[in-house]
């Protein structure tokens, strides 16, 4: 039996245990091939919530790092749309983003080891600050939490307009002007959409502005993580999973992750070394469903080895390896 068919399995028992219909969505953590929420899943989770129709409830077994806030806010309501009940499964990382998403539920099954975490964004941006050392086309995220840490640090210290002023301008001159709009505009976005997806969780509207304001900015780090007991102090409506179910969980993430390889780091060195010089396709995320089978988002390429040889000044030559990354296809596959 494939992993895909194992996974299958294990995502009807876990139905039959929730008494729902269940999905699974994973994007990789692996070091060097991570993967993100993107919008471009939507389309894709529409035809598995079309072959599983309305239905009272929908279970999301999610794993995740984060991504695009605006994707999350369009998959709550999607799921929404099919359902009249709406979990997250949270299987172990569930942050940022995923975070997001699981505000949106009407709960949140946790297991030992599931962490939430804030969903403050950092702005990807063409125009966003170069990366040392890396490819000219690279750019590094701005925290729209650290911008505000930054500008709220300055005026603490009472220095007058003048100061401020000067700070402002040093700020827009490594950060370009346009960045930082879009970071102003982001986090009241983030804070609004986290406002209204708390509404499934408490009509208590100071309780609703404590926890965005946790979330967005009081826990003072992004890679703080909150775990389940944290979770229902903060007042989220969390379940405690079963025994049961932890057991058919801890199959279904061994299953993923030996197969997206989580646990190694990609290295084009080490790939090399290890005799894996040639053709190469690695799964970096994945959305499957019992109903309409297994979408894949997949890179596949061919690693290049060129000898280069060298002249030392001694006259003696001296030969170098390179290795080169060729990626012929990046992007989703229906896989069964």
């Amino acid at each position: 039996m494939s992993e895909i068919e194992k996974r299958k399995d294990l995502l009807r028992q876990i139905g039959s245990d929730r008494n729902s219909k269940t999905v699974l969505y994973v994007t990789g953590d692996r070091q060097g091939l991570e993967t993100q929420i993107g919008q471009d899943i939507i389309d894709l989770f529409v035809d598995h919530l079309d072959e599983i129709g309305p239905v009272k409830k929908i279970s999301l077994v999610l794993y995740t790092s984060g991504g695009d806030t605006s994707a999350a806010w369009n998959l709550v309501n999607l799921f929404h749309m099919f359902c009249d009940n709406f979990e997250i499964i949270a299987l172990g990382k569930c942050m940022s983003a995923g975070t997001l998403i699981s505000l949106g539920a009407d709960r949140i099954v946790m297991t030992k080891q599931a962490t939430l975490g804030p969903i403050d964004p950092s702005i990807q941006h063409p125009l966003g600050p170069s990366i040392p050392g890396a490819s000219p086309e690279a750019r590094a995220g701005v925290s729209v939490e650290a911008v505000k840490g930054y500008l709220d640090a300055i005026r603490e210290y009472e220095a007058g307009e003048l100061f401020e002023g000067q700070a402002l301008i040093d700020l827009s001159n490594k950060v370009h002007p346009l960045v930082l709009g879009q970071i102003f505009r982001s986090r009241q976005q983030i804070r609004d959409l986290a406002g209204r997806l708390l509404r499934r969780h408490t009509d208590n509207q100071d309780q609703i502005e404590q926890i965005v304001d946790f979330l967005c900015s009081e826990s003072g780090s992004h890679d703080y993580t909150i775990n389940r007991r944290e979770a229902e102090r903060l007042g989220l409506k969390v379940e405690k999973c079963s025994e049961d179910l932890y057991v058919i969980l801890r199959q279904l993430r061994n299953s993923f992750s030996t197969q997206m390889l989580l646990r190694e780091p990609y290295d084009i060195n080490i790939l090399a070394a290890n005799g894996g010089v040639g053709k190469y396709e690695f799964t970096r995320a994945l959305i499957e469903s019992a109903d309409h089978g297994a979408h894949h988002f997949v890179t596949a390429g061919e690693i290049e080895v060129t000898e280069i040889l060298q002249q030392n000044q001694d006259g003696t030559s001296l030969k170098q390896v390179a290795f080169r990354d060729q990626r012929n296809f990046e992007g989703w596959r229906k896989i069964a």
